[in-house]
């Protein structure tokens, strides 16, 4: 389907070669500042033809809001944004009237619908994408003022090419365990890493070095006008505690469901992944201690490690959540392929049109996008549950005392409302009052 989210909604359209791609998305909270600008930062930051390793397509990908704001205000009611095509070549794409490209979805969207579009990748291009980060850019503003959300991805592989010291290494055969699955320099980095740093480079990887390489192996798959694949990293940072729906819209299951929906993607781990499974659960636990936080001075519980990725159970545990997403290599090359025609013949395509050598570079902001509307649905739904939680009376008889209930085999434990509440300190001196009794 074409559409995302429970109460915050995105429904995108468009394709490659029409005249415009565009998105509807419902829930927006009322009274937030909203102009084209909050949005066409991170639609630039994806847009093609933007440095000599994307494809030369020319487009703009300026971004307009048709509806649901008024002098820059949002007003709860469904935002419509559009972006225009400018610059599509759909005689470039004659060859695949004969030849499905392969690895490609012509083939499967023709025996899906019927009927495909001739010209581009259709609904299947990394154009209808833009209709992803348009919406994750309005999510990501709202979280980012009412809860300080951080989200900052970064190329992390270009084909062999890695950034060092992402997991700890577990090549050697002879090792039956190791400490961690989570290098400590790794995390040192994702707790500093941002947005600024991974665009000072061309391939938006923030490791210096790594990047040269990566840089040398896209290059190389460009001259030979091959294609190559690669993972992108992604961090949240400030999320809220409480975050997911267990059991099948766990956090974590929902994060793969975005990541997976991205075009090119083949592999999704959170937390220490599938590096997780070679240590013993004595060094992959994560124990509790508490903490202080520096800027109020209050202690809190957290976590000594986060090799769960900062979700436990399926729900945020207030840790960092990190992931890993795996883009395959580009289907359409330009390079000649022995293939056959829709009708079985056996012939050879090189494909013509303008195309991404390595999509990891251009996927950055898409993941940081579709990251940003997980956590943005997933708050609304706590935040709807909570709402309807703090209007009833509390279980405790005496005020100030932990609710519980006991039956006599034993004590069901219970937190006050204002105890799990996330809207901040407002919202939690809102239902202290009326745990207290006091007016609103």
């Amino acid at each position: 389907m074409s559409s995302f989210g429970t109460i915050f909604k995105v429904m995108t359209a468009g394709e490659s070669h029409c005249k415009s791609v565009s998105c509807i998305v419902e829930g927006v909270p009322p009274g937030m500042r909203l102009v084209e600008s909050d949005i066409q930062t991170q639609l630039s930051r994806r847009r093609p033809g933007q440095s000599r390793l994307t494809t030369p397509r020319d487009e703009k990908d300026a971004v307009e809001i048709h509806s649901g704001t008024e002098f820059g205000v949002t007003l709860g009611t469904p935002i419509m944004m559009l972006v225009r095509n400018q610059d599509q070549r759909p005689h470039d794409y004659s060859e695949t009237d004969l030849y499905p490209r392969p690895s490609h979805a012509d083939w499967t969207y023709l025996q899906k619908y019927g009927v495909k579009a001739s010209s581009g990748g259709g609904r299947s291009s990394a154009r209808e994408t833009i209709g992803r980060v348009a919406a994750g850019a309005l999510a990501e503003k709202y979280l980012r003022e009412a809860y300080g959300v951080e989200i900052v991805a970064f190329v992390s592989s270009v084909g062999r090419v890695k950034v060092p010291s992402v997991v700890a290494s577990t090549d050697a055969d002879d090792v039956d365990d190791i400490e961690s699955p989570v290098s400590k320099e790794y995390l040192d980095m994702l707790n500093a890493i941002t947005r600024d740093k991974v665009d000072e480079s061309l391939v938006r990887c923030p490791h210096e070095e790594t990047a040269t390489k990566m840089i040398s192996r896209i290059e190389r798959a460009k001259a030979s006008q091959d294609s190559i694949g690669g993972t992108v990293t992604c961090v949240i940072r400030n999320c809220p505690v409480g975050l997911g729906e267990p059991c099948f819209d766990k956090f974590e299951a929902a994060l793969g469901h975005a990541m997976l929906s991205i075009p090119s993607t083949k592999a999704f781990e959170i937390g220490s992944g599938f590096a997780g499974t070679e240590v013993s659960g004595s060094k992959h636990n994560d124990a509790f201690l508490h903490k202080t936080n520096p800027q109020t001075g209050k202690t809190y519980l957290a976590t000594a490690t986060n090799n769960s990725g900062g979700v436990q159970g399926g729900i945020t545990n207030g840790e960092h959540i990190f992931f890993r997403v795996g883009f395959k290599s580009p289907a359409t090359i330009g390079q000649g392929q022995k293939t056959s025609t829709y009708e079985g013949v056996a012939g050879e395509l090189a494909a013509r049109g303008r195309h991404d050598p390595c999509v990891v570079p251009r996927a950055v902001p898409i993941v940081e996008s579709m990251a940003a509307l997980v956590v943005m649905d997933q708050l609304l739904i706590q935040l709807s549950r909570q709402a309807s939680r703090s209007v009833l009376p509390p279980l405790a008889a005496q005020k100030g005392q932990p609710e519980h209930v006991d039956d006599g085999r034993g004590a069901l434990r219970v937190l006050k409302p204002s105890q799990t509440v996330v809207g901040g300190t407002a919202a939690v001196e809102r239902v202290q009052a009326n745990e207290r009794g006091d007016a609103a």
